[in-house]
């Protein structure tokens, strides 16, 4: 049988030999994932043996991600907003820039009254239901073309607890039924509309590192030639389903800030502004219908 401390000396150097960037953290989340253990425990105990089938799927763990598949899609464990999401090869890994579009809703939907939310490209669904996690009396409508996607959201709903709170569609942007049916006199209007589409240009998806261009979903990527396609749907198609005074946010690439606040500005959004994240690179642009 092998230690705890000799599996994880193991899997660091299996790591590195891969140019894996954070080797040894990696190494020891995936250690702390299989065995259970934490890092007092650890410390305390890094001479104790772990049983053979533990060691086998640590060794397993380390061999994914020496092939630099992504270590959430391992452990089926991110973080977002304080809020422990599912995932798999299926959706984007949420990340921390997101947090920021988050954050701009969480200021518009603060004193709104049972505000309603619709979430486009909606993946694992982190957007949406973060929103309504921290927002009481909120609901909402996450779509998504991939009915896999759509999955894993339904997944977190439950296990955030709100559920009965969070619908879920599978559309092409807006060309389900759900959409074409309520685009009538009894269409459902939404406080905000949010969305982190899909904005990479396609022929810069090659350059992309490793961990994103060969295991996060293509789809979920490509922005098509000029990374704007579902920026220009969106604001054109979406803009009818927002309240007035409503408000569209979206994500953008780190250049994409004039070209997107000058599509929301041509299609008669004002108050549009360009948010920073916290590296001071440009993250999120919004407006007001």
């Amino acid at each position: 049988m092998t230690s705890l401390e000799t599996l994880l000396k193991e899997g660091t150097k299996v790591l590195e030999q891969h140019e894996i960037q954070e080797a040894r953290l990696d190494a020891w989340l995936l250690l702390e994932y299989v065995t259970g253990v934490n890092r007092a425990f650890y410390f305390a105990h890094s001479d104790d043996e772990v049983e053979e089938e533990k060691a086998a799927a640590y060794r397993k763990a380390i061999g994914e991600r020496a092939e630099h598949i992504p270590l959430q899609y391992i452990t089926h464990q991110a973080y977002f907003m304080g809020f422990e999401f599912y995932v798999n090869e299926n959706v984007l890994v949420p990340r921390q820039d997101t947090e920021t579009l988050v954050e701009k809703a969480l200021e518009i939907l603060k004193g709104r009254k049972s505000p309603g939310i619709l979430d486009m490209c909606t993946g694992s669904g982190c957007i949406l239901l973060s929103l309504l996690a921290l927002t009481e009396e909120a609901h909402g409508v996450g779509a998504d073309v991939s009915p896999l996607a759509l999955q894993v959201a339904k997944k977190n709903a439950n296990s955030l607890g709100v559920a009965d709170r969070a619908d879920f569609v599978e559309s092409d942007l807006f060309l389900a039924p759900f959409f074409q049916e309520k685009t009538g006199k009894d269409m459902p209007l939404y406080d905000i509309l949010i969305s982190n589409p899909p904005y990479i240009r396609s022929a810069d998806i090659e350059e992309l590192m490793e961990e994103v261009r060969d295991h996060d979903p293509r789809l979920a990527l490509d922005g098509h030639e000029d990374g704007l396609y579902f920026y220009r749907k969106i604001v054109s198609e979406g803009k009818i389903f927002l309240k007035k005074d409503g408000w569209m946010l979206f994500e953008i690439g780190y250049d994409q800030g004039g070209d997107v606040s000058k599509l929301m500005k041509d299609n008669g959004f004002t108050d549009v502004q360009v948010v920073k994240d916290l590296t001071g690179l440009d993250r999120v642009v919004l407006g007001k219908r």
